[in-house]
Formats: C-alpha cells, sequence, structure tokens
C-alpha cells in the first residue's frame, strides 16, 4: 500500500526544465518577457540609411537632445536592421538619436534589431515620421513620391492608405514640392511652417517672395498669409518687388485699422449696454441712439442664439493661453462679461 502511496506522490511532482530553473520568480517579472533582439550596440557599428525620409535635423534640437540624453540617458531604444554584407547595423528608426547619443560622448546605445523587409522599411519610417510630425513637409513629400515608385507607381490613394493618411493631406504635402527650392529651404529649416507656405502656391515669383519675406521676418499666422494672398490677387498688382511690398503694406493698415475700429465699436457698445441696464432712461436713450448710430438691425431671438453658439464655438477653440489676462481675447471677453452681467442681474 505504502508503495502505490509513494508511486502516485511520485506522479504528481512537478517536473523542471532547465530553462524554468533559471527563469525570473520574482512578481515583477509576471507577465513580462525578455526580448532576444534587445541590444546594446557600440555606436560606431551603427550607419544612418541612406534612403530614410528625413533629410535635414535641426542643430538646436540635436544639441538639446544630445544635452538630455547626457544627464538622462537613452530613453527609448532606436530600431535597426543588420546588414550581413556589410557587418554593419543600419537605422530604420531613432537616426536623431544615435547622432544625440555621439554628440552626448555615448559609447553604446539601446537598439531592437529587427529584420525589415526592403518593401516595408520606407513605409515604417515613413509612418514613424508622419504619426510623431516630425518630419518636415518637403522631406516627407519627396518620401512619399518615393515610396509610389518603390510600391510600384501605384495610384496616390493607394499611397496614402499605405501611411494612413487622408488623400486631401497627402496633396497637400505634394504641393510643397512645386515650390521655388529657397522657400522649400526655408520649410524644412522651420522658418516656414508648411500651412503658412500654402498661401504661396499659385503666386507670380515678386508676389511670392515678397509675401514670404513678411511671414520669415514677422511671424504671420497662416491664417493672416491666406488673407494677404486672396487681397493680392484680387488688387491685381503688378509683380514688380516694389510695388508687391507696398501693397502688401497697405493691406495691413487697412487690416489693423480695421480691427482698431472693431474693437472700439465693441468696447462703446458694450459700455452702453451697461450702462443702460443699471442706469435710468437716459442711458436708455443713449444706447438705442449708438444701436442707431452703428446701423444695427433689431432684436432677433433666432440671430441671438446662432451668435451665441458661435462665441461659443469659438471659446472651445480657443488656447488657453488667449484666454490669460492681458491678451486682446481676456480684454474682450471680459467687457462681454461685464456687460452681460450687468443686463442679466437687473431681470433676476
Amino acid at each position: 500500500m505504502a508503495s502505490v502511496t509513494a508511486s502516485a506522490t511520485a506522479g504528481r511532482r512537478r517536473k523542471f526544465t532547465v530553462d524554468a530553473l533559471f527563469a525570473d520568480h520574482r512578481p515583477q517579472a509576471v507577465g513580462v518577457e525578455d526580448l532576444p533582439t534587445a541590444k546594446e550596440i557600440r555606436l560606431d557599428r551603427i550607419v544612418p540609411d541612406p534612403d530614410q525620409p528625413r533629410r535635414s535635423f535641426d542643430e538646436e534640437r540635436l544639441a538639446e537632445l544630445a544635452a538630455s540624453i547626457a544627464i538622462e540617458g537613452v530613453l527609448q531604444p532606436i530600431v535597426v536592421r543588420y546588414d550581413a554584407e556589410r557587418d554593419v547595423y543600419v537605422i530604420v528608426h531613432g537616426e536623431r538619436r544615435w547622432r544625440a547619443s555621439r554628440q552626448a560622448g555615448l559609447a553604446t546605445i539601446p537598439a531592437i534589431v529587427r529584420d525589415v523587409p526592403e518593401e516595408r522599411r520606407l513605409v515604417q519610417q515613413l509612418m514613424e515620421n508622419i504619426v510623431r510630425e516630425d518630419l518636415n513637409a518637403v522631406d516627407r513629400a519627396a518620401a512619399l513620391r518615393a515610396l509610389k515608385a518603390q510600391l510600384g507607381d501605384v495610384p496616390w490613394e493607394q499611397v496614402a492608405e499605405a501611411v494612413g493618411i487622408r488623400r486631401s493631406r497627402l496633396f497637400q504635402l505634394l504641393g510643397t514640392e512645386k515650390l521655388p527650392e529657397a522657400i522649400q529651404e526655408d520649410i524644412r529649416a522651420g522658418r516656414l511652417s508648411e500651412k503658412q507656405s500654402r498661401a504661396l502656391h499659385g503666386l507670380p515669383p515678386a508676389h511670392q517672395q515678397a509675401l514670404r519675406d513678411l511671414l520669415v521676418h514677422e511671424e504671420i499666422p497662416a491664417a493672416e498669409a491666406m488673407r494677404l494672398a486672396r487681397a493680392l490677387r484680387a488688387a491685381k498688382v503688378p509683380d514688380e518687388p516694389e510695388a508687391v511690398k507696398r501693397a502688401l503694406a497697405e493691406l495691413r493698415n487697412r487690416s489693423s485699422a480695421a480691427r482698431h475700429a472693431g474693437t472700439d465699436e465693441m468696447a462703446t457698445l458694450l459700455s452702453a449696454v451697461a450702462a443702460a441696464a443699471t442706469g435710468g432712461r437716459q442711458e436708455r436713450v443713449h444706447l438705442s441712439q449708438i444701436a442707431a448710430t452703428y446701423g444695427l438691425p433689431p432684436y432677433d431671438a433666432t440671430r441671438l442664439q446662432a451668435e451665441v453658439l458661435a462665441l461659443a464655438r469659438t471659446l472651445a477653440r480657443t488656447p488657453a493661453e488667449e484666454l490669460r489676462p492681458g491678451t486682446p481675447a481676456y480684454a474682450a471677453l471680459a467687457a462681454l462679461y461685464g456687460a452681460l452681467d450687468a443686463a442679466l442681474g437687473t431681470s433676476s
């Protein structure tokens, strides 16, 4: 009987493999698996991919990254592939981190080694940069064109689908290739954003150059750039540098005057509304006179609701920094708040 019990106990004993003897059984190891492809590779064994989409690196941002790496190390491994013919590791993602690590004086860098098929390499590199918006528009356009050729000159719709962007966005990026080389270089260097550069499309050379100078030197936002470009076309200004400069200066002066006039009108109206709400007959008569002077239409409940909705939509898209004390938006909303507080306070 004892021998039967011993046999049964032996049958229930756990069997250990050699791997199990060396496995990590600590709590922090639960649900964690080591990567056989994760390596610490000497920097001198790694080379950039000559076909990768990025063609330019911001030296200032590279220096900032190098300083961060010198203090904290490389926080995210790069991705490389092994080239057996040359016995080197070629960068798939992370050339900036590799360059910054060399600047920081590191000898090695953490890397994940992947066997990336050639036909997927450019797609992955594009995806990496497009998702992070880390590749300038001109280099991205060139890479998209290269990808189209690599995929067998497929339609642009298939290229857009391959990298996960909208067709309209793809053509916006390709549009940068139609700009003069000097302006393309502005985009590469970060002096012009791709959105700003859209205002330059289709303009004659002198118009293009004058508006480009204004955008770069005065940091005009994209929406204002588009307005100026439309106004230049409508004014049919001759394509002469001085004529275009004068036209742009006049257009900007008009815009500034219109903004000031609008600000003055807003301040006058809101002040009169607040005064009429808290004052007597004289203040109400004064408000009626101001309304007549500005040619304001009679009260309409539907229009009021529509304009309140328009304000709500604008506020929903307004950056927090635009609503801080001292900004024009803050001043306008504070004045509106005062008028509304006075008007609504009388009815409560």
